[in-house]
C-alpha cells in the first residue's frame, strides 16, 4: 500500500541539532513542508555525499519554507560524533534524527528488517502533516539535492493552484498543464 496521501503517524524521536539534543514530533512539522530524508548509518560511504549536498543546498530548501529532518536507525549521540568529526556532516544545519529502535524508519516502511538500517527514502511532507512525494532509491544509489527541490517547488506549486499539475522536467515559472477534456490526446 502507498503511503502517498497517508498523515505522517505519531512519533517522538531525539535529534542532534545545532550543538544540542532536542525532542522531534510530528507536531513540528504541522504548518510547514517537511522533508523526511532517511539513510542507512553514520560513518558510511554514499550518505555523507547525500547529506552535504542537502546542506549545501539547505538554505534554498529553507527559502521555500522547507525543513529537512535527516534520519538513520543511530542514535542522536551517533549524529553528534559524525557531525563533530566530518567536514561533510559538519555543514548540516538541520535536525539529524536519531531512530534506534526503527519506529519511524517503519512509520515510513523503509526499514531493512534484517540489517536494522532505513532504505534511502525520501518523503515529502505538506504542512498539514500529509505525504506528497516519496522516493526510495536502492542503498548504492545517492541522491541529488537540486531534483528534491524541484520536486518541492512542484508539489507547492500544484498545493497553491487548484487544478494544475506539473508536466515532466517542471520547474518554477514554467507552463504547467490544467487537465480537461480538451486537452485528451493533445500532448
Amino acid at each position: 500500500m502507498s503511503l502517498i496521501n497517508s498523515s505522517v503517524k505519531p512519533f517522538t524521536a531525539q535529534a542532534y541539532h545545532k550543538g544540542d539534543f532536542v525532542e522531534v514530533t510530528e507536531n513540528a512539522m504541522q504548518g510547514q513542508w517537511s522533508i523526511f530524508f532517511f539513510y542507512p548509518a553514520d560513518f558510511t560511504f554514499v550518505c555523507p555525499t547525500e547529506l552535504e549536498d542537502l546542506a549545501d543546498n539547505y538554505e534554498a530548501f529553507q527559502n521555500l519554507g522547507a525543513e529537512i529532518y535527516a534520519v538513520s536507525t543511530d542514535t542522536h549521540f551517533s549524529h553528534k560524533a559524525w557531525h563533530d568529526s566530518s567536514p561533510a556532516i559538519g555543514k548540516i544545519k538541520f535536525p539529524m534524527v536519531g531512530d534506534p529502535t526503527g519506529l519511524l524508519a517503519r512509520n515510513f516502511e523503509v526499514m531493512i528488517e534484517e540489517a536494522g538500517l532505513a532504505d534511502r527514502g525520501t518523503f515529502v511532507v505538506d504542512p498539514q502533516g500529509v505525504i506528497q512525494i516519496i522516493e526510495i532509491n536502492a542503498g548504492g544509489i545517492g541522491r541529488n539535492a537540486q531534483e528534491l527541490l524541484r520536486k518541492v517547488e512542484a508539489a507547492q506549486y500544484v498545493a497553491q493552484h487548484d487544478g494544475e499539475v506539473c508536466p515532466a522536467k517542471w520547474t518554477a515559472g514554467a507552463k504547467t498543464l490544467t487537465p480537461s477534456a480538451d486537452l485528451v490526446g493533445k500532448i
